[in-house]
């Protein structure tokens, strides 16, 4: 799986997304999920809040690898709980990931660089101009975290948990 597969899948599945939404998914994939865990505590009430209030949304795969190698995916949570996965078994993967695994902002900036010449291409919904000057703001910044756009959080709402494959279990990764 390439990155620019992956780029085009979620641009034709979330037409509507901003540069925003591009760069949090690359960000994603490159880094992991470090920068959402604040403490076990606060990442499992989170976990179960979410889960109890997903209601509905798009149709979405339960695992959504997000990384070419497959190691890093999202978790869609409606599939998640309409499958009755224990959430205890993805906290622990998603508090593994936070922990273990060890992104590169060079990867943040090699996907940009995929994502530019898609945009170019007219791809991915967004302008390439507006990919450049994003990436250059969040570049300046160190690469930190962002949060979906406010038109991707209306239309598609999402929820989900960016994990490490490695630290899922097998019932559920027999999803993918």
């Amino acid at each position: 799986m390439e990155m620019r597969n992956i780029l085009t899948d979620h641009a034709g599945r979330y037409p509507a997304w901003s540069v925003e939404d591009l760069y949090k998914l690359i960000h994603q994939s490159a880094t992991g999920s470090e920068h959402a865990l604040k403490d076990d505590v606060a990442a499992r009430e989170w976990l179960v809040r979410e889960l109890g209030e997903v209601g509905r949304g798009p149709e979405e795969p339960l695992l959504d690898p997000i990384s070419p190698d497959r190691l890093i995916i999202r978790v869609h949570l409606r599939p998640y709980a309409r499958l009755a996965f224990d959430d205890g078994l993805l906290l622990q993967a998603f508090l593994r990931t936070a922990r273990e695994f060890r992104g590169s902002n060079d990867l943040v900036e090699r996907y940009g660089k995929v994502a530019v010449e898609l945009a170019r291409e007219g791809k991915l919904q967004v302008r390439d101009g507006d990919v450049i000057r994003f990436f250059a703001e969040m570049r300046a910044s160190a690469y930190p975290a962002v949060h979906h756009s406010p038109v991707f959080e209306d239309r598609y709402r999402p929820a989900y948990r960016v994990v490490s494959s490695r630290f899922l279990q097998p019932e559920i990764l027999s999803a993918f």
